[in-house]
């Protein structure tokens, strides 16, 4: 069983990522479907606001901080190579980088920076909203799943 400062280290990127993946489940259970069923100039309006929220100490510790752990976990697993967990503790490991924090900068990050461009108000916007909310809803998914992905890979490395 893994133990000591590792198992600390492990039970860390647990709970990260299980924080960002309730996150990113919220978003995609109701949080888009919400802001979907608002007229598009509202939707847009209310997508930037969170856009720049989300980018606020709270929730940017919790995100990149995971990250950072999940980085730690896979190199201290390959230097050290326990012999019980290690596979799962790589698996846990790339899926969040990958799936989670991957997929963001990669997928979700540029929609957002296109969103920042159009007026909320504007025929531009109307016409940009249903896709934003489908292209970043689906995106968004791949990032719970990654998120939860881990999660249970970590519990499986503890186990």
């Amino acid at each position: 069983m893994i133990d000591g400062p590792y198992f600390v280290l492990t039970v860390a990127g647990l709970v990260g990522a299980g924080l960002v993946a309730g996150v990113f489940c919220a978003f995609s259970t109701f949080v888009m479907q919400a802001l979907a069923a608002l007229p598009p100039a509202q939707g847009v309006a209310a997508m930037k606001a969170i856009n720049v929220t989300a980018l606020r100490p709270g929730f940017m510790i919790v995100f990149l901080g995971s990250t950072l752990l999940c980085v730690v976990i896979a190199v201290v697993t390959f230097v050290l190579w326990p012999d019980e967990g290690a596979v799962e503790l790589l698996v846990g490991s790339a899926l969040y980088l990958f799936g989670c924090f991957g997929v963001t900068v990669l997928a979700n990050v540029p929609r957002n920076n296109a969103l920042v461009t159009v007026d909320a108000g504007t025929a531009e916007a109307a016409a940009y909203w249903p896709t934003y909310v489908r292209e970043w809803t689906a995106w968004n998914h791949v990032r719970a799943v990654a998120a939860a992905g881990a999660v249970v890979a970590y519990a499986l490395a503890l186990a």
